[in-house]
């Protein structure tokens, strides 16, 4: 049986070295891995996580899993109502924390029936915005899936995942809500970046305890790939580029779009087999009277703490002042 992050993989190694849009440039992975900070992404899984949604188990859950199913809509972004000094993920998470706060989770009953009207008011923005109808749907597809095959519970979603995020990323695959993939050249490709991301960020909140967090890959999204661009890891064509600029939507399942994706996604990978190379051999235990803070190697470097440094290095004015490619899907 093929494990989906493994396919993922393959299937953006496979577009990388097909594609004619975008060009990963494998003679900057050596010099770009070795001015990442070592130290910092081989420290305690979670150190860049945005902050955390309530302290109770079924609390996080709920939380992240509801985030995680609308975390998408980034070329709709520039068309939202955002609040002062924040971006537009921003202004819908802090929305969502703001009613989790108030009145707490939406049930999974409450879920299936919510409108893009009552959607608009928690974040903020006018009825008719489109994004507010395709989060409604991706919601009320959550709620339907919850309450068929989880009695409702969402910690019983994460517990049927047996500790296993792979399991936990099959499932939800599966599910509209979070399904993600695209077809390049008649083959299909997965990137089920939500899914991932909701099994790191479940994590990170203490509502779940994988054991296989590492074989995540990158979460594909527009941000990653434009710092890989920015920094010279990736080349897109000139005419590409034009039209980013311009700011040009790009069409979600294109090839340029695809391309952008797997080319970032195949880089990650290329950079953390880099990274582990810098890394020392673990040392051999010690006695705990005479244990000393881990090293840089206690750790393993995974794709998400490289994709969740870069996404953060994506924050700074030096490349928020550049236009980055915006698609409109559900995908991210």
């Amino acid at each position: 049986m093929v494990v989906i992050t493994d396919l993922i993989r393959e299937r953006c190694a496979w577009v990388a070295g097909k594609a004619t849009h975008v060009r990963l440039v494998p003679e900057a992975i050596p010099a770009y891995a070795a001015a990442l900070p070592l130290e910092q992404l081989a420290s305690q899984p979670g150190m860049f996580a945005r902050p955390l949604a309530g302290e109770k188990r079924d609390h996080a859950a709920a939380y992240w899993l509801t985030l995680d199913a609308i975390n998408f809509g980034s070329g709709w972004f520039p068309t939202l109502r955002k609040r002062p000094g924040m971006s537009g993920y921003r202004t819908i998470e802090v929305g969502l924390r703001d009613r989790f706060d108030r009145a707490g989770p939406w049930s999974a009953t409450e879920l299936q029936v919510l409108s893009a009207a009552q959607l608009a008011e928690t974040f903020g923005q006018e009825p008719d915005h489109p994004l507010m109808a395709h989060f409604a749907t991706s919601l009320r597809d959550l709620g339907s899936h919850l309450e068929r095959e989880h009695g409702g519970s969402f910690t019983a979603l994460v517990d049927a995942a047996g500790g296993s995020a792979i399991v936990l990323v099959e499932a939800l695959s599966t599910w509209a809500c979070f399904a993600d993939a695209s077809v390049y050249q008649g083959r299909e490709v997965p990137f089920l970046k939500r899914a991932q991301i909701a099994a790191a960020d479940l994590q990170r909140a203490n509502a779940a305890s994988f054991d296989d967090l590492g074989e995540l890959t990158m979460f594909a999204d527009n941000l990653v790939p434009h710092v890989l661009r920015l920094d010279g890891v990736l080349r897109f064509e000139p005419e590409l580029v034009g039209r980013i600029d311009r700011g040009e939507l790009i069409e979600h399942g294109s090839e340029e779009e695809v391309e952008i994706r797997a080319c970032a996604l195949y880089a990650v990978e290329l950079l953390v087999r880099a990274l582990r190379q810098r890394q020392m051999p673990v040392p051999p235990p010690v006695p705990p009277s005479t244990a000393i803070s881990p090293s840089v190697s206690a750790v393993p470097l995974t794709a998400a703490t490289v994709d969740e440094y870069l996404w953060n290095r994506g924050q700074s004015p030096a490349y928020k002042s550049h236009p980055r490619h915006r698609s409109r899907c559900a995908a991210y």
